[in-house]
């Protein structure tokens, strides 16, 4: 959450209100969050020295304007260029494709190729489960209840592989250019 923050704020100074608003507008299509939560996280930032207040706007609710430091752009920069955690590749993944713009051209390639990796390395945990299963003796009355569970598999294998081609198209695309 703070490093699709950071990202925000590398694309303009933004208060509170406007936040909300542009995770509503485009980032909630790959990363959602409540406005408690941003709040949450607009603080910690803020206590870490990686945003600061740039303006506090007159009036009786002084709304605050935040950017991001010099340590909070390096920050974002270490998240952009490292390795690719998480359980939820797909949250992962696409919260930096929405920001890979913001990086250097020379830096996308090595992105979407650790991006592609970790697909992959994915797809790779998938099909051993997938060999595991088919090895099973499975008893009669647990058959139905294996049909489902190896369609959440399935659906699982086709999603993953479609990230993976998705991702080496991309990162080919991005390496030639």
């Amino acid at each position: 959450m703070a490093h699709v923050i950071l990202g925000l704020l590398l694309l303009a100074p933004q208060s509170l209100y406007d936040l909300i608003k542009n995770f509503e507008a485009g980032v909630a299509l790959v990363y959602s969050a409540s406005s408690g939560s941003i709040k949450r996280a607009l603080d910690g930032l803020l206590a870490n020295g990686s945003i600061e207040v740039e303006s506090v706007e007159p009036g009786g609710r002084g709304r605050k304007v935040y950017r991001a430091t010099d340590a909070g752009r390096a920050e974002f920069h270490r998240w952009m260029s490292g390795p690719i955690e998480g359980a939820d590749l797909e949250t992962a993944a696409l919260s930096r494709l929405f920001f890979l713009g913001l990086l250097a051209p020379a830096e996308r390639a090595a992105v979407l190729e650790r991006i592609r990796e970790r697909a992959a390395a994915n797809v790779a945990e998938l099909e051993a489960v997938e060999r595991h299963l088919s090895a099973l003796e499975v008893p009669e009355e647990f058959r139905e209840v294996l049909a489902y569970q190896r369609a959440t598999l399935d659906y699982g294998l086709s999603s993953g592989r479609h990230a993976l081609a998705w991702f080496t198209e991309r990162a080919e695309h991005e390496a030639s250019a």
